[in-house]
């Protein structure tokens, strides 16, 4: 597959992630009381959002706002809300509020300096997407810190889950449920790791498998 190709695959994740974002809110609606849905509809929705802002540029090229967009919605958002839902699922609701209230203030004040930097205008390329365009180059360290807690979470949630749920036939599938979303979500986050040396290419691919994959897990987990 052609570089050039390979650019509009943010277009075919846009268009499966958007019903799946839904599908999930439809379900928090029908549970309320069941936070994790809600932060896994807020971790799609942003999953979508991202993947629509390297579609515009793939269509229309680079634009700051949409730039912009893109390294809030991704490098910011790509796992944290999605990890945030296993919190809610593994730990005491009130020590899930307390670590979503410092997400949520973590992500507020990197989005902020994402959206004030100055932008090196010599390092834009007209398709391609990369945070090495910043003026303010510690504008990048945020992402680090945030898609660590989502991959300790993450990956610390599929194991614990993988140990509750594996002990009875009844429950085994969730085990499984939860391994899938959480692989799924990773992979996004290793995609970004190579943004970092310009190969955006490979973020676009990892995006659309790590989707599938969600998905995949998400229909397990809601399966009577």
């Amino acid at each position: 597959m052609s570089s050039s190709l390979i650019h509009y695959i943010p277009i075919v994740t846009t268009i499966l992630a958007i019903p799946f974002a839904v599908a999930i809110g439809r379900r928090y609606g029908q549970h309320p009381e069941r936070l994790h849905l809600l932060w896994w509809a807020i971790g799609v929705g942003a999953y979508a959002a991202g993947t629509l802002t390297e579609s515009l540029t793939a269509l229309f090229g680079w634009q700051e706002p949409v730039f912009r967009l893109w390294y809030i919605t991704g490098a910011l958002l790509g796992g944290a809300p999605l990890a945030q839902g296993t919190v809610y699922l593994m730990l005491k609701k009130r020590t899930a509020h307390l670590l979503t209230a410092a997400l949520v203030l973590t992500v507020a004040v990197a989005s902020v300096a994402v959206w004030s930097s100055p932008i090196q205008y010599e390092w834009v390329e007209s398709h391609r997407l990369s945070g090495r365009v910043f003026e303010w180059t510690w504008v990048r360290r945020f992402s680090p810190f945030i898609n660590l807690y989502a991959v300790i979470f993450l990956v610390g949630g599929a194991i614990l889950s993988a140990v509750k749920f594996s002990r009875s036939d009844a429950t085994r599938h969730r085990m499984w449920a939860n391994v899938w979303i959480a692989a799924g979500a990773i992979l996004p986050g290793i995609g970004g790791a190579f943004t970092r040396f310009g190969y955006t290419e490979v973020l676009y691919v990892m995006e659309l498998l790590g989707l599938l994959m969600m998905w995949r897990g998400y229909v397990i987990s809601v399966r009577p």
